[in-house]
């Protein structure tokens, strides 16, 4: 699978960490920044996770910030991106299944690395359940064209 990754100076530790689990684990990985510790806006690189994903070019994202919440709104606001902050396997499971999530968000201060490699990888393996969930998907897709 290709998955575009992400993140601020506050996730690039677990960004770094999550890449190379994810070759690992034999996906191909877009990283679209930053390249180190220093200090960095968190919006650039949630849209730039946003625009690979939302482009087709990347078929999942991950973005890392200090929380995982900032970056997220970042991802959010690319037309076509659902993303949600992840904290567990649990979450990660959830946000697939009924919101059919296509960037998962990680916060590089409140995530130990082995937590957040298991909740990608439930992440990145659990299908959307589509069904009586699709319609709400469909209503977050009408939400992308508010306001412009």
């Amino acid at each position: 699978m290709r998955i575009a990754i992400g993140s601020d100076h506050a996730g690039f530790e677990l960004k770094s960490a999550l890449q190379e689990w994810l070759h690992e684990q034999g996906h191909e990985v877009i990283d679209v920044g930053t390249d180190s510790l220093d200090s960095c806006d968190y919006p650039v690189f949630g849209a730039a996770v946003g625009r690979e994903v939302a482009s087709g070019d990347a078929e999942l994202g991950v973005a890392v910030c200090g929380s995982g919440e900032g970056i997220c709104m970042a991802a959010n606001k690319i037309p076509g991106v659902r993303a949600g902050v992840i904290r567990t396997a649990e979450d990660a499971e959830l946000t697939r299944r009924h919101n059919n999530a296509n960037v998962a968000c990680f916060g590089g201060r409140v995530t130990a690395v082995a937590e957040a490699q298991h909740a990608l990888g439930v992440f990145v393996s659990t299908a959307f359940d589509g069904g009586r969930h699709q319609c709400r998907v469909d209503l977050l897709g009408e939400l992308d064209g508010e306001g412009r």
